[in-house]
């Protein structure tokens, strides 16, 4: 598993990795399933591709609806077919509750009732976030208090869970680990608070020439779905909308990336597993190279 926050290099260490080791790489980012935006992702563009085979990287539709139980089952079957030709195989991301997934399940719970999910989202779009956090407070009180109050989607799938059960959502979740029939090495790339930040700013202006406001522009009529209610397309419908400048859009889309990578980071310093290591240092490829071996592989 190869973690940390966008921006920190991820992608192009994994292919290196996965090179060396004659592996494959399966993504756990959770925005780049999707095939009609890779720009406004920073998925692996065709070239990156073309180097090491990729699973789970534009593999969907924002139309489709596919949510972390899914990809659970999809990597879990992947792995068992790939586990008779590779001794290992890398999994990269920055999307904890899909890589978690993976390592140690998740409870099961109802797929999302589309009328439901449909209304909460209308909800969101014409009265905000907070109106979430109030229903979330109203129906599990104790969930609300541990949950990122700050993530859209992680409210509303709660919402969700308890109009449509009955339940809240806390009682549902049981949070046991789950067996794997394979071993886990965890490596976090971190980097310095102001280097990071710069790297945002930059890849930020770069998806930008690379065409962003185009892609943005043919999925405008679909920014409804929950595949779109995301980091960057939000500020450019606003943008679209005439809600803010274009200008002011590009600041916010920095300003809201930092904000994910932090949360990013606090997410993963909580699970104790993870090598550490510092994504600016000149030897980071083979000092995980050497760390891979300490560990057999």
């Amino acid at each position: 598993m190869l973690v940390g926050p966008t921006a920190s290099g991820k992608t192009d260490l994994a292919i290196y990795l996965a090179k060396k080791l004659q592996t494959e790489i399966v993504s756990a980012d959770s925005r780049q399933f999707y095939k009609e935006i890779p720009v406004g992702t920073a998925a692996p563009d065709e070239k990156q591709l073309a180097v090491v085979p990729h699973h789970f990287v534009g593999h969907l539709s924002v139309r489709e609806e596919y949510n972390v139980s899914h990809f659970e089952q999809d990597v879990l079957q992947l792995l068992e077919e790939k586990f008779q030709y590779h001794r290992q195989m890398i999994m990269v991301g920055g999307s904890g509750l899909y890589i978690d997934a993976v390592c140690k399940g998740i409870d099961e719970l109802p797929d999302p009732d589309p009328a439901i999910r449909k209304e909460l989202n209308e909800l969101l779009e014409q009265e905000g976030i907070e109106t979430l956090r109030r229903k979330l407070k109203e129906l599990d009180p104790e969930y609300y208090e541990i949950v990122d109050r700050n993530n859209p989607k992680r409210l509303l799938r709660a919402v969700e869970i308890c109009l449509q059960t009955g339940s809240t959502y806390t009682s549902l979740r049981k949070n046991e680990p789950k067996e794997r029939p394979f071993d886990i090495l965890k490596i976090g790339l971190e980097m310095e608070r102001g280097l990071l930040n710069e790297r945002i700013n930059r890849r930020t202006e770069i998806m930008f020439e690379q065409g962003w406001l185009r892609e943005a522009e043919a999925v405008y009529p679909l920014k409804n779905l929950n595949a779109l209610n995301t980091v960057g397309f939000k500020e450019i419908f606003a943008f679209f909308d005439g809600r803010m400048t274009f200008e002011e859009a590009k600041e916010k889309i920095k300003t809201n990336t930092r904000r994910f990578a932090k949360r990013q980071m606090t997410w993963f310093k909580k699970d104790k597993d993870i090598r550490w290591f510092d994504a600016a240092g000149g030897q980071l490829a083979s000092d995980v190279m050497a760390y891979l071996k300490e560990n057999g592989l």
